[in-house]
């Protein structure tokens, strides 16, 4: 079992502001899991017992429409916490997590998160600093389903697909999406987001190798996404 004190991940999320001997206490409380890619972590709906610590992988957090399809609103990837939110508002889960790819995660019981909250000033801030982002994001994520257009939404999907997870050694995406999951993230149809990738191609902004995407000219993508 990996010991909370010495996994480096913890540096990246809000575990950074606790102290050594609470770090320790939480290896002994802790579960680590293994999820594999398509794997559902937990479902809208679900009361979320915890909080998830991404030591490794990445998944997306999915919000079911009216319409019946499934909403991509956000990549988690290494170093980031799941359940926060859930916890403090003592409600249900609005989104379901899905991995999508294999990940390692550490799974915190809901009771030691709280108890932390309660003694630890710092950690208490910096999860309450988290969640004010997590807002923010979901009021972006909304006004920029509204007032931006679907080629503006893609440019966007995009760099926030690079941003989650980097590139590999010949510069493709390192997370590997369908073609279904960017059109759910942009909110538009499959159809339509492969159409506009072969633009993007056609303009020299990305190369396509089968599921492959490498960005060549970042700054004209983020000039299309503003």
């Amino acid at each position: 079992m990996s010991k909370c004190e010495q996994c480096i991940v913890r540096e990246l999320s809000t575990l950074k502001a606790l102290t050594k001997n609470e770090l320790i206490h939480l290896s002994h409380c802790k579960d680590s899991i293994s999820v594999k890619k398509g794997d559902v972590i937990f479902n809208e709906g679900d009361h979320v017992n915890g909080v998830y610590c991404i030591k490794s992988g990445a998944c997306k957090l999915v919000r079911m429409a009216s319409s019946g399809k499934d909403s991509i609103l956000k990549l988690i990837t290494k170093g980031e916490i799941l359940g926060q939110t859930a916890i403090l508002t003592q409600e249900k889960s609005t989104l379901s997590a899905i991995a999508v790819e294999d990940m390692q995660i550490c799974f915190i019981p809901k009771s030691e998160i709280l108890n932390l909250i309660d003694t630890n000033k710092k950690f208490s801030l910096q999860v309450t600093q988290d969640v004010c982002q997590n807002l923010n994001y979901a009021t972006d994520f909304a006004l920029n389903n509204t007032t931006k257009s679907v080629k503006e939404r893609l440019a966007h999907a995009l760099i926030s697909i690079l941003e989650s997870g980097g590139v590999d050694e010949k510069g493709y995406l390192n997370l590997q999406l369908s073609r279904e999951e960017i059109a759910s993230m942009v909110g538009t149809a499959t159809e339509s987001c492969i159409r506009l990738l072969a633009e993007f191609k056609k303009l020299g902004i990305i190369d396509l190798q089968a599921k492959k995407i490498k960005i060549l000219k970042l700054n004209d993508l983020k000039t299309l996404a503003q």
